[in-house]
């Protein structure tokens, strides 16, 4: 595109200045000659600079002739160009340039679901979506940038810009075997942490077993997605009327987010009914405490809380 654009630029320099000095009088600057040039090029034809000479009228035929199929052919290349980026950016064959992202590897309907809820927010993130199964992610229908190929090879997180990314989020393959799947995950995990040791990896995995290697890989966060499901369903089946295990958590996880936080000074050696009524004037939930990599929920409202303990809060988003 520069070089046609330079192109174009040159040839009605070079037209303008020829009828410049063929008719100073009708064109008495250069700048009056290039701009003569564009007009009759373009064939707009405005007709406040006009050739009077057989001389002039002969370059301005020949710049009629020529300069009108240049840019046509300039205004084409552009259009055709434009459009082969849109194809190609939905195609998922070009690399991304911003920095401080977040990289989903997998298209599905969780995914999906997680887009939606990210954009919702007030600041919503970069996202890139690394996934191999789809052809095409139409980028106008869904606010992320997408990249087609395997997760775990370096040319293509090198094309997802990993180096600059900020989290990155491994969702299994429901497509694969559960043990599969995990290979796969781990695989990624090890490749990410090979291209971007800093990375912040979330991965979820299926098998009890595979949890152990997956934190040996790198990752900072499992998610045992079947694990998760099973007490899910076991409350489901065994809940007491009206209430509504899923649909509540499900409000819960949509509408509110856990924050997890140092004991402010004055609270500390404080009982955990002060610390809850604190923050519920923050219009924040205080739900537990975190003690030498314990969780405590549903603690003795006469509990003091220590100066290590981390405070887990249940917030508006």
């Amino acid at each position: 595109f520069v070089r046609l654009l330079l192109t174009v630029i040159i040839f009605m320099v070079f037209f303008g200045s020829v009828i410049h000095l063929l008719e100073p009088s009708h064109f008495p600057t250069l700048f009056d000659g290039v701009w003569g040039a564009f007009v009759t090029g373009s064939t707009v034809g405005y007709g406040d600079y006009v050739p009077l000479s057989t001389s002039g009228r002969i370059v301005a035929i020949l710049l009629i002739l020529a300069g009108g199929g240049l840019l046509t052919f300039y205004m084409a290349t552009i259009s055709a160009g434009t459009i082969k980026y849109e194809r190609d950016l939905s195609s998922g064959k070009v690399a991304f340039k911003g920095e401080n992202h977040i990289i989903v590897v997998g298209w599905n309907e969780r995914t999906r679901q997680l887009i939606d809820i990210m954009q919702k927010q007030k600041d919503p993130e970069k996202v890139v979506v690394i996934d191999k199964t789809m052809n095409m992610l139409p980028y106008r229908q869904y606010p992320v940038h997408f990249i087609r190929g395997d997760f775990y090879e370096d040319k293509i997180l090198f094309m997802a810009n990993i180096t600059k990314a900020r989290k990155a989020l491994i969702t299994a393959d429901p497509s694969q075997s559960e043990d599969k799947a995990d290979q796969a995950v781990i695989l990624g995990i090890v490749a990410m942490k090979g291209c971007n040791p800093d990375l912040n990896i979330t991965a979820e995995i299926l098998t009890d077993k595979q949890v152990i290697n997956a934190e040996r890989a790198g990752a900072k966060d499992i998610i045992r997605s079947n694990d998760f499901m099973s007490s899910l369903f076991y409350h489901e089946l065994y809940r007491n009327d009206p209430v509504q295990p899923f649909k509540l958590l499900l409000k819960i996880l949509t509408e509110e987010q856990f924050y997890e936080l140092t004991p402010p000074t004055h609270l500390i050696d404080a009982n955990f009914s002060t610390g809850a009524a604190y923050y519920a004037e923050k219009t924040s939930i205080l739900i537990g405490l975190l003690r030498q990599n314990s969780l405590l929920i549903n603690v003795d409202p006469q509990e003091s809380i220590r100066e290590d303990d981390r405070l887990v809060l249940l917030s508006p988003k």
